[in-house]
């Protein structure tokens, strides 16, 4: 794990110094993605670097970027799970590969399989691979998109960085918000790839490889989620080997690691299976604890940690910490990002930071085993739209009328959910009942909301809706904020839920064995229960949530009006008037508008970091322009000699 940057160029008014100048000052920004070491690669036209978080191959110093013979250069950001297998066939295959890093089989097996060699890659990775030979530039981001890769194509150059942050210092366009990625950031609380709140900037995409030759530009898809006829439901047994493999290879490293446990299932099974793949390990467990009775779960996870023989680190999280925590990660990293667990988490891995490089996490389980209480709003919209519609509309008043709720996932919170959107198609009603800032409300804020293509087979809706959610808010919202929290403090997060091997198993399961009734995941409780006690596995669903609605109606108050009443926001075209109204729905508990609120007030502390940019940027401008004239006056007339 580390931070990778680099440009290209094919511009001669780009000489190397100026590239190498550039590439470093893309790398410090990412100086805290990378304690242990960096490099520096440049060629004519080109200049590579990388920092190092020391997760395998900490015998040696090798940093990420390797050269290796015929002039391929490979800077990567991630992990290799298989890399002893690659290492061993590309042996044979008569490649001598010297370095201990799981890094080093990329560029031989770039050599020997061409444009195919992600195809036998297994791991989590952002990579940028250089081949001086066919003067070809390869960015490629891994199947799950865990990693991210962000790029610009500036005239002749492109740019490319781990963070947006560290991008926007060097290939200075003009900074200039792009209005889709707006609109899709304030409905859904990210931008999705390849887009990004900024024109010219973007993201390669999840299982994405783009191709940057003299010829021009292509983008390759090397990995298809699977989406083949779904058989039977397989026996639970038949899932162990498939899942104990997966958390095996990724705790396959040379330092301690730790996990990230809280009172669900997904955790508690990857922890309890973490634990029986390696007994002889010292794990910690490292959980976030709220003084809010209803978002607190620190009291289960500590009993299972105990129970299954790991140390329990907690973290307690307050309103006090949100300001300043925020603040943080948007200049660090340089993307607004309205999950509010972005806090916490960032908080729990500063602290888990001083004991390890490594947590195992439990992402990817909701996606992929039909986790998420809207999958059952899915199943059972068709049964509610059968209703007869005088009993429908009793049905909504009375649930309209429920009190709002300060405490975690309510009954009366999800059913109010449930009942909105049932006019629209299975596709768009999923993306109203997620939207962090629903239609109405992003028209009133100024906003056009986006136009998305929802058709979709409705007799396979609910493949559909997890097949988005895997696409889209998984690594651009659930994945980015793994990433951009931990690694701020030197941290990797790792899924084994997203191991390549468990996501096709998840994708060969029919329906019912993810959502059936009332019960979601189905198939991983029924395999959860040979490791986990019944009332683990059998206790509702709560995720990490932060208890934002009262915290906006008390500590953070102030703060958060201030936010909404931001010149910056009414710069981007938001109509702070309805912002302001929003707010005072809230305050006054005739409607839970907590995510709404967060969504604004995260978009005005990164539009107050990127006018920063946009001061520095002048002022840097105006530094050169002043050097240039010194230049010119320090330069001697030709006219009249010496006297």
């Amino acid at each position: 794990m580390c931070g990778i940057c680099g440009i290209l160029s094919r511009d001669a008014g780009h000489p190397l110094p100026h590239l190498e100048r550039k590439a470093k000052t893309m790398l410090e920004a990412l100086a805290h993605r990378g304690p242990h070491g960096d490099a520096f690669v440049s060629r004519p036209g080109l200049a590579m670097a990388t920092n190092r978080l020391a997760i395998r191959g900490v015998d040696q110093h090798q940093p990420p970027l390797l050269e290796y013979e015929a002039g391929v250069i490979v800077a990567c950001n991630g992990e290799i799970d298989n890399h002893r297998e690659l290492r061993q066939s590309l042996a044979e295959a008569g490649h001598a590969i010297t370095l201990s890093t799981d890094v080093a089989v990329l560029a031989p097996l770039y050599l020997e399989k061409g444009l195919d060699f992600l195809q036998h890659v297994q791991g989590v990775f952002a990579l940028a691979l250089w081949d001086g030979r066919q003067q070809r530039l390869i960015l490629a981001r891994d199947r799950a998109g865990e990693r991210h890769l962000y790029y610009a194509i500036v005239g002749q150059t492109v740019y490319f960085a781990s963070e947006l942050a560290a991008l926007a210092k060097a290939c200075k366009p003009d900074l200039q918000l792009d209005p889709a990625g707006l609109a899709h950031y304030l409905r859904s609380g990210y931008c999705p790839a390849p887009g990004s709140p900024l024109k010219h900037i973007h993201k390669v995409r999840p299982g994405e490889m783009i191709v940057i030759e003299p010829s021009g530009i292509r983008h390759l898809k090397y990995w298809q989620f699977p989406t083949g006829k779904a058989g039977a439901a397989p026996a639970p047994r038949s899932f162990d080997p498939v899942f104990r493999e997966a958390v095996r290879r990724q705790s396959d490293i040379d330092v301690d690691y730790g996990v990230l446990l809280s009172g669900g299932i997904d955790s508690a099974l990857m922890t309890a299976v973490a634990r029986s793949v390696r007994p002889e390990k010292k794990i910690s467990a490292y959980c976030i604890r709220f003084a809010e009775e209803s978002f607190d779960e620190g009291r289960y996870a500590a009993q299972l940690a105990h129970e299954l023989g790991c140390g329990f680190v907690e973290v307690n999280v307050s309103a006090q910490d949100v300001p300043r925590t925020l603040r943080e990660l948007v200049r660090a990293n340089g993307e607004p990002l309205a999950d509010p667990a972005w806090i916490p988490l960032s908080l729990v891995t500063k602290r888990a930071a001083q004991d390890v490089r490594l947590l195992l996490a439990g992402e990817g389980a909701d996606e992929l085993f039909g986790g998420y209480p809207t999958y059952l709003g899915a199943r059972w919209a068709s049964h509610y739209a059968n209703l007869p519609a005088p009993l429908k509309a009793l049905a909504q008043r009375a649930i309209e009328s429920l009190p709002t709720s300060d405490k975690k996932v309510t009954l009366s919170f999800l059913l109010k959910r449930f009942v909105r959107g049932q006019e629209l198609d299975g596709l768009a009603r999923h993306l109203l009942w997620t939207a962090s800032i629903p239609p109405l409300w992003q028209r009133r804020l100024g906003i056009t909301p986006p136009l998305d293509d929802t058709r979709h087979d409705a007799a396979r809706l609910i493949d559909t809706i997890q097949h988005y959610d895997f696409s889209h808010s998984l690594p651009d919202a659930l994945m980015a904020k793994a990433d951009r929290g931990a690694m701020l403090h030197g941290v990797e997060i790792r899924a084994p839920f997203l191991d390549q091997s468990v996501i096709e198993f998840a994708a060969g399961l029919p329906v019912e064995a993810r959502v059936r009734g009332l019960t979601t995941k189905v198939f991983l409780k029924r395999y959860a229960l040979n490791y986990l006690p019944k009332a683990v596995v059998t206790r509702r669903k709560r995720g990490l949530s932060v208890p934002l609605a009262s915290w906006l109606r008390g500590p953070l108050r102030d703060w958060a009006h201030a936010h909404l009443s931001s010149g910056d926001l009414s710069a981007a075209g938001i109509d702070t008037r309805a912002a302001q109204a929003l707010f005072a729905e809230h305050q006054a508990r005739a409607s839970d508008h907590a995510r709404a609120i967060w969504t604004l007030v995260v978009l005005s502390e990164w539009l107050q970091w990127l006018n920063s940019e946009r001061v520095a940027v002048a002022v840097e401008q105006e530094q050169a322009r002043a050097a240039a004239w010194d230049r010119v006056e320090a330069t001697p007339s030709a006219v009249g000699g010496e006297g």
